[in-house]
């Protein structure tokens, strides 16, 4: 399915549709500013930074090499993608360690709320002759109490077959690969998609620049994203992955956690792959 339009994404185009979805996004339970609060956690990462000048005698001309990067990174539209790929993870972390069930990751900067509502069991939108291996994903939503959940909400998406994401790639259609599935009155949903491939995340920015001088690759593994969320219980993002993928080892983003490892199985007419996860949703 790759073709000129979709090998025409760039960094600055991602990055922008970044930075604009995450100026309309309201982020749930934010709160007010406290003064306190910001005095803390600023200064104790100016703390931490000037230690980190003074124990690798920081030079000028390394000090001027990060001012034009991060001036950069405002120029390319790409703080939501340094700040998803390198501090959610540990924001994650932290915001989950007190909540039970299933287990959580990022949801990283290329969500796309209001995706088309789908029934329990459906097909997310396609292009017609969709490359990759068709998948079967099924599972069911509960209460940690064990109680399912009628009419839970699974909002998924993943890229697709070459890496990329609708509405953040030309020549995609908008909802390529995105719906929102209503679990039927058991909490069971089925949805027909692709397994997605592994990405570099954008290289041609200031986040590649960066990569580049650190030596390191910029490759996420294979996976999918999810929210789940029902009435009365608290709301799940996390992310998929595919058991022996390329990646799971060493991804980018550091996101990936043994929970979150899918182990896919042919399907009875050879036609793809199935798996069953279920979703353990904690009480608000």
């Amino acid at each position: 399915m790759t073709d000129i339009t979709t090998e025409q994404a760039t960094a600055a185009a991602s990055g922008a549709a970044a930075t604009t979805q995450f100026r309309n996004k309201q982020r749930t339970g934010t709160a007010d500013v406290d003064t306190k609060r910001v005095d803390t956690l600023v200064s104790e990462l100016l703390a931490a930074t000037h230690d980190i000048i003074r124990r690798h005698k920081v030079t000028y001309a390394e000090y001027d090499v990060l001012k034009s990067w991060l001036i950069q990174v405002g120029e390319d539209g790409e703080w939501p993608l340094f700040l998803d790929v390198w501090l959610e993870n540990v924001v994650e972390e932290v915001a989950s360690e007190n909540r039970d069930g299933s287990k959580g990751t990022i949801e990283g900067p290329y969500y796309i709320p209001d995706a088309p509502i789908l029934p329990a069991e459906a097909t997310l939108s396609m292009r017609d002759g969709e490359e990759g291996t068709p998948l079967l994903f099924q599972g069911q939503v509960t209460s940690v109490d064990g109680t399912a959940l009628s009419g839970a909400t699974v909002d998924i998406w993943h890229a697709d077959n070459d890496g990329y994401y609708s509405q953040f790639a030309p020549g995609l259609p908008d909802w390529n690969l995105r719906g929102t599935v209503i679990a039927d009155d058991q909490g069971h949903f089925k949805i027909h998609t692709i397994e997605p491939a592994p990405y570099q995340i954008p290289t041609d920015g200031s986040c590649g620049r960066l990569i580049a001088a650190a030596g390191w690759h910029a490759w996420r593994p294979a996976h999918l994203h999810l929210k789940v969320s029902a009435p009365g219980h608290q709301l799940i993002t996390t992310q998929l992955y595919f058991e022996g993928g390329n990646y799971v080892e060493d991804d980018i983003a550091s996101a990936v956690k043994p929970e979150l490892i899918l182990a896919p199985t042919p399907v009875a007419d050879g036609n793809g792959n199935e798996v069953t996860y279920d979703f353990v949703l904690d009480k608000a």
